[in-house]
C-alpha cells in the first residue's frame, strides 16, 4: 500500500461564509493529493501527458464530509493507493484538520487513456515501476 501526506493551509479565498473550507474546494484537494503523491515517487503527471501521452480522467468520484476545517488551520491531505493499479487506479483521500482529527473522506477512480488514440490503456510503466516496492 501507498501513502503519502501533504501539508496545505486553508486560505481565505477557499473559505465560505463560516469560515469553513468550502465544499467545492475537495475535488482540488485530492487533485493536490494526487499530483504531489506521484511527484514523490519521482514521477510527474505532466511528463505523463507530455511525454508518455497519458492522461488519467475522472471515472467515479465519492465523498463524505466529516467535520469542518477551517481558516488558516495547517490541514493535511493524505492520498492512499490501496491497490497495485492495472487499468483503474484509485486513490482513497484522508483531509485531517491541524490537530490530525479526519474531517473528510473520498476515493477517486481514474483510468489511463493514451491521447492520440483515446483508448484506455494500462499503467505507465513509469507509473508501475515506482509503486511495484509498496506492493511487494
Amino acid at each position: 500500500m501507498f501513502t503519502y501526506d501533504h501539508h496545505k493551509r486553508v486560505r481565505y479565498g477557499e473559505t465560505d461564509q463560516m469560515g469553513y473550507l468550502y465544499y467545492g474546494n475537495y475535488p482540488l484537494l485530492y487533485e493536490i493529493g494526487r499530483t504531489e503523491s506521484i511527484r514523490s515517487l519521482g514521477l510527474r503527471y505532466r511528463d505523463m501527458e507530455l511525454d508518455d501521452r497519458i492522461m488519467m480522467p475522472v471515472l467515479h468520484m465519492e465523498a463524505r464530509y466529516l467535520n469542518p476545517i477551517k481558516y488558516d488551520e495547517q490541514m493535511t491531505i493524505r492520498t492512499i493507493i490501496k491497490e497495485f493499479p492495472t487499468k483503474i487506479i484509485k486513490f482513497d483521500h484522508e483531509i485531517y484538520n491541524e490537530s490530525m482529527e479526519l474531517c473528510h473522506r473520498a476515493s477517486v477512480k481514474l483510468f489511463f487513456v493514451d491521447m492520440d488514440t483515446n483508448k484506455r490503456v494500462s499503467t505507465p510503466q513509469a507509473l508501475q515501476h515506482a509503486l511495484k516496492s509498496h506492493y511487494e
